[in-house]
């Protein structure tokens, strides 16, 4: 199991939050996984564009589909898929070393199919109550990452 921390997106749509949580990643060491369908080219100017002059450095890996990285996860380490619909928060568990966080598409989240098979895997980014229902992909991505950093710093001390 690698020890480094890992974003996985589902069926991103959005370049602009591809690239920004692109250069989170490469801010914060992780390793970022694009989860075909793609809603984007890859090489979309707009994409290189949210991520800077860092995009080329951010070197993401790129899945067929979610059963071949499913397939995988065991070598990547222990997997957390964030919901709106999940039960429990990212402040209820410690991350491990090794980290996956998976995110689903801006306009549906995670597929059903994903969270069912994997109910007691997924977590919320809390929120107040109120009409807000969920926070934008990309921003939900850096507050999961820098929770999961934040820990994993704690850990090491």
């Amino acid at each position: 199991m690698s020890h480094r921390l890992h974003v996985a997106l589902v069926a991103p749509e959005i370049h602009w939050n591809t690239g920004n949580i692109g250069r989170t990643c490469l801010a914060t060491g992780a390793s970022l996984h694009l989860i075909r369908p793609l809603g984007f080219s890859l090489d979309d100017r707009y994409l290189k564009r949210a991520g800077l002059d860092y995009w080329r450095h951010v070197e993401p890996r790129i899945w067929p589909g979610w059963q071949a990285f499913e397939a995988n996860l065991p070598e990547l380490g222990e997997p957390f898929f964030f919901s709106a619909e999940a039960d429990r928060d990212l402040w209820s568990v410690r991350f491990p070393p090794g980290a996956v966080l998976i995110f689903g598409s801006e306009t549906s989240g995670l597929p059903a199919e994903i969270r069912q098979h994997h109910a007691d895997r997924l977590l919320a980014i809390p929120m107040v109550d109120g009409p807000v229902r969920s926070l934008n992909l990309s921003t939900s991505a850096a507050i999961a990452i820098y929770e999961a950093r934040r820990q994993l710093r704690e850990g090491e001390r």
